[in-house]
């Protein structure tokens, strides 16, 4: 299915490209929101339609990532990633030149199509390209920084840039980096044919799906423009849910299915994929109402914010780039996930507990410090014992899958916290509007810290090794975690 896998220096700079495509697809989904007022100006965009620069990108993006994952099995992993490429820093030449709302939104659909492309198979990538324990803890801890501190980064890097030359470059800046990772990616990424379209070519399957996930995430983040009990929302939902039935029926009964569901029978992807829903649907509240919290109760300016969230991605780097390799490789991805997530708890706790009237440095430095260093813990652990029990000829279908999971509940979390936020707040009176902001903030992050919680159980219950392996069949029963086989 492929050739041999690369060795030395040349497989750490195939993780360079895969981590530095990542990074700039990252960064492009938060990098536009400091520069969305610029682009309202400049290109006459109205206060309704603004959202769509955001949108036009998330929904491709997450309606896609699963069908990417499994082309990449079927069609080559490093064919999937360079077209993915290929196919972003084109769109983002077109949205640097756009000259009018609607070719701005089309760039940023044609973005979002290419980075799922691209980001559905890079962990299963990263995975083939490292199989020995040690090494790829050290890998998985440089991949999970990028996805985790590229949104701090974008936030502060969208601002600098719009002041400094103007929106355009938000998006002209993937230039270079995009040219110089498709020059070097074809001479160190892996070769691989993959398992030819006949293996799974389920097209149906893949209609159903891809509309179901775009659809899904189109009324996700129409929530706020509608509401969550709107016939809007009700009514798109049910058809999102009734095409993702429809999706998993025609998988149980095609003879060559893009989603096979034995997928589902290894308890550590499964497991993986829901502590992960969890986690991520109260991470990405968290950075969004943090925000808020320093913007309109503290005070604080725009460029003030963004270089308050350095910090937490300093933290993430230290964590994830050198202490999470170590720790796992001595005491196993299963305890250290367990300790990444109670620190993320305990921060989420932490802020639960901030004041009206309170500082930066006194109230919320502490608790996204404790939530950094989580993260950069839990995370990488969380991917390796995801995507241990993958097969080989999986890997691209569990990576894709393990995207979708972020994005699908990312975009749900934070669409649930803002909202329970929003009417906590409406909800108080007789109190100045800072307490009022902070009393709805308080109950988001209160119900974030349960999310958190429940991703602990599950991950308690469902990862620990030996239990999932004894229940299973899967090898590895009885088995300390640190000597768990491998892919």
């Amino acid at each position: 299915m492929s050739t041999d896998q690369p060795a030395g220096r040349s497989r750490w700079l195939a993780l360079a490209v895969l981590s530095a495509q990542t990074l700039m697809i990252v960064l492009d989904q938060t990098i536009v929101n400091v520069a969305l007022p610029a682009i309202r100006d400049d290109l006459g965009f109205t206060q309704s339609n603004l959202s769509w620069v955001v949108n036009a990108y998330l929904i491709p993006f997450g309606g896609l990532l699963l069908l990417a994952g499994r082309l990449g099995d079927l069609a080559g992993r490093r064919r999937v990633f360079l077209t993915g490429m290929a196919v972003f820093t084109l769109a983002s030449l077109l949205a640097g030149l756009a000259w009018n709302p609607e070719t701005l939104m089309a760039a940023r659909f044609l973005q979002g199509a290419g980075g799922a492309a691209s980001t559905a198979v890079a962990l299963g990538m990263v995975v083939r390209l490292f199989p020995e324990p040690a090494a790829r803890a050290k890998a998985l801890g440089t991949f999970s920084f990028v996805q985790a501190a590229g949104g701090s980064i974008g936030s502060m890097t969208g601002g600098l840039l719009t002041q400094a030359l103007s929106w355009h470059w938000i998006f002209l800046i993937n230039l270079p980096i995009g040219v110089a990772a498709g020059l070097l990616a074809p001479r160190v990424l892996e070769a691989d044919r993959g398992l030819g379209l006949g293996a799974g070519a389920d097209w149906l399957g893949a209609v159903l799906v891809t509309a179901a996930l775009m659809l899904g995430v189109y009324t996700i983040v129409g929530v706020d423009s509608h509401g969550w009990t709107s016939a809007h929302t009700l009514v798109l939902g049910a058809v999102s849910l009734v095409l993702l039935v429809a999706f998993l029926l025609r998988q149980g009964r095609a003879r060559d299915p893009l989603l096979p569901l034995r997928i589902f029978t290894s308890r550590g992807l499964s497991g993986a994929n829901l502590t992960m829903a969890l986690l991520v649907s109260s991470m990405f509240g968290f950075q969004f109402l943090v925000v808020l919290y320093l913007r309109q109760v503290l005070g604080l300016s725009a460029q003030a914010t963004g270089l308050a969230m350095v910090p937490i991605a300093v933290m993430i780097a230290v964590v994830s780039l050198a202490v999470s390799p170590r720790v796992a490789t001595r005491f196993g991805d299963f305890r250290v996930l367990l300790t990444g997530l109670v620190l993320i708890g305990g921060g989420l706790a932490w802020l639960a507990r901030v004041p009206a009237d309170g500082g930066f440095a006194a109230d919320v430095l502490g608790p996204t410090l404790a939530m950094g260093a989580g993260f950069g813990l839990a995370m990488p652990a969380l991917m390796g014992l995801g995507m241990r029990d993958a097969r080989p000829e999986d890997t691209g279908l569990a990576s894709g899958l393990f995207n979708t999971t972020q994005q699908v509940a990312g975009a749900l979390g934070l669409s649930v916290l803002a909202v329970l936020a929003a009417t906590r707040t409406q909800s108080v009176t007789g109190v100045r509007p800072e307490q009022a902001l902070t009393a709805g903030y308080h109950l988001a992050f209160w119900v974030g810290t349960g999310l958190v919680a429940a991703a602990f159980v599950v991950a308690a219950l469902v990862l620990r090794p030996g239990v999932a392996a004894r229940r299973t069949g899967e090898p590895g029963a009885n088995v300390p975690d640190r000597a768990l086989p491998q892919l």
